[in-house]
C-alpha cells in the first residue's frame, strides 16, 4: 500500500493558488532528488552507473538542471529534447539519443552535442554515416521480438513494438558500424513501460549481459555500456506497491557477477534511463471545481481538462484524487471529474468514490510528475497550464508560464485574409 499525500498543506495551497492561479502541474523538487539518489545507491555497486533521465517524461530545464547537479545525464529523442538538454548544461556522452524514424537535422545536432547515438534501426546505419558521420562510439537498440516474453498497452509485446533491432539484425550491425569506423559500442534496450514487477528488470539485465557476452565472443566486439532502459513504473493506485531499488539493484548485481564478469567484460557501465519513476510520484495537477452537472450521473467540472493531463483520457490510467481541505472527510459521493473539451473522454476520474465537492473546491490530481504537462496539446484552443516547483526551502518558483491566446494564434497570418 502506498499513502498518497500532498507535499504542501490545504492552506499553503490556498496561497499558492491565490499568487499564481489555477490550473498549474507543481512539482516537489526535495521529493524528485531524494528519489533520484536512492537510484544511484541502489546502483553504487557497479563499476559505473549512469542514469539518463528520460526527457520526454518532463521536458522542463530546470529539472533538467535540478537533475544534472546529480549527475544525471538526458535521454533524448527529439531535436527539441536535445536542445533542452544542452539548455540545462547536459552535452556530450551525458546524452544518449535514443530516435525513430530520425530525420538528418536530429542526427546532426546529436552529433555536434557529442552524445551517444542509439540507433533504432540497422538501415540507420548507412543514413548516420552519410548525412551525419559515422560517431566513434555507436549504440544500437535491441528488441528481442517473441524470444523475450511480456510487453504492455504502453508499448506492446515486443515482436509488435516499432522500436529497436531484431535478434537476427544485431550482430550484423556492430559490423557495418565497425566498417563505417565506429570504435567504441554500446547496447540498449526498452522493452516495457510503467511496470510494478521488479523481477523484470532483473531478466532484461540477464537477456542484455547475455547477447553482450556473446557479441564479444562472436565478433571480438567489447560493449563498453549497456543501458537497461526504464520502464519502472510507479504505484498509481494506493493499493499498489512501489518498486524496490534497492532489490533490483542488488540483483541486477548478481547477474552482473554471473555473466560479466566470467565473460570478459568487466569493468561494464550499467545505464537506466527512468523518467515516470524519477519525477512521476511527485508532481500534482491543480484545478479547481468551475461546475457540477446533475444528470443520469453526478459530473464534476474544473478549469484543466485532458489537455493538461492525457493519461486518463487516452490509457483509462487511474489517478488518485485529494479535494484540498476535505482529506478527512468520508468518500461518500460518486463523481466523473472532467474538463471542458469537445471529447467524452475528457474525464479525469469515473464513477470515482470521494468527499462531497463544492463549486470553488480546489482538486489535486497525484502522479502527473511524468507524462503529464509534457502530453499536453491544443485541441478545442485550449491553452496548456503553467509549471511550478516547489523548492526544498518551501518557496515557489515559476519554471513555465501558462500558454496565451497569443502563442495559440502566434503561427497563423490573420492579414492575409
Amino acid at each position: 500500500m502506498v499513502k498518497k499525500t500532498l507535499p504542501f498543506s490545504a492552506e499553503q495551497l490556498e496561497r499558492i493558488v491565490l499568487e499564481f492561479g489555477t490550473p498549474f502541474h507543481i512539482y516537489d523538487q526535495k521529493a524528485i532528488l531524494e528519489n533520484v539518489r536512492r537510484l544511484k545507491s541502489a546502483f553504487n555497486w557497479a563499476p559505473e552507473f549512469k542514469e539518463y533521465f528520460a526527457v520526454k517524461a518532463t521536458p522542463n530545464p530546470y529539472i533538467l538542471k535540478s537533475l544534472a547537479e546529480e549527475g544525471i545525464g538526458a535521454d533524448c529523442s527529439s531535436i527539441a529534447e536535445l536542445i533542452l538538454a544542452e539548455k540545462a548544461g547536459i552535452k556530450g556522452e551525458n546524452i544518449v539519443f535514443s530516435s525513430n524514424d530520425t530525420p538528418a537535422e536530429e542526427y546532426r545536432k546529436a552529433r555536434e552535442l557529442g552524445a551517444i547515438i542509439n540507433l533504432d534501426d540497422i538501415s540507420h546505419i548507412d543514413f548516420l554515416a552519410r548525412e551525419a558521420g559515422m560517431p566513434e562510439m555507436v549504440s544500437f537498440r535491441y528488441n528481442p521480438g517473441p524470444f523475450l516474453q511480456g510487453g504492455n498497452s504502453i508499448i506492446g509485446s515486443p515482436e509488435d513494438a516499432k522500436y529497436g533491432v531484431s535478434k537476427e539484425q544485431i550482430m550484423d550491425c556492430y559490423l557495418q558500424a565497425k566498417d563505417h569506423g565506429a570504435k567504441r559500442f554500446g547496447l540498449h534496450t526498452m522493452v516495457i513501460s510503467n511496470e510494478l514487477d521488479p523481477d523484470y528488470f532483473v531478466e532484461t539485465a540477464r537477456m542484455m549481459f547475455e547477447l553482450a557476452v556473446n557479441l564479444k565472443r562472436q565478433l571480438d566486439i567489447n560493449i563498453e555500456i549497456i543501458d537497461l532502459g526504464g520502464g519502472i513504473g510507479i504505484p498509481y493506485r494506493p493499493e499498489q506497491e512501489e518498486v524496490k531499488l534497492e532489490y533490483v539493484g542488488e540483483e541486477i548485481r548478481k547477474v552482473y557477477n554471473d555473466i560479466i564478469v566470467p565473460g570478459g567484460l568487466h569493468p561494464l557501465k550499467v545505464a537506466m534511463e527512468c523518467g515516470r519513476m524519477i519525477t512521476g510520484p511527485y508532481g500534482y495537477l491543480v484545478a479547481k471545481v468551475l461546475h457540477k452537472k446533475e444528470i443520469y450521473k453526478n459530473y464534476v467540472g474544473l478549469d484543466a481538462c485532458m489537455a493538461d493531463l492525457m493519461r486518463p483520457g487516452i490509457y483509462g490510467a487511474y489517478h488518485h484524487i485529494t479535494v484540498s481541505g476535505k482529506e478527512n472527510m468520508p468518500s461518500d459521493c460518486k463523481y466523473d471529474v472532467t474538463g471542458s473539451l469537445c471529447e467524452n473522454n475528457d474525464k479525469f476520474a469515473v464513477d470515482r468514490m470521494l468527499p462531497k465537492i463544492d463549486i470553488g473546491d480546489l482538486i489535486v490530481i497525484h502522479d502527473t510528475g511524468a507524462h503529464g504537462h509534457a502530453m499536453g496539446f491544443n485541441y478545442n484552443g485550449k491553452l496548456r497550464s503553467k509549471e511550478l516547483l516547489l523548492k526544498p526551502d518551501g518557496q515557489i518558483e515559476l519554471i513555465r508560464r501558462a500558454e496565451t491566446i497569443d502563442d495559440y494564434f502566434a503561427t497563423l497570418d490573420f492579414s492575409r485574409l
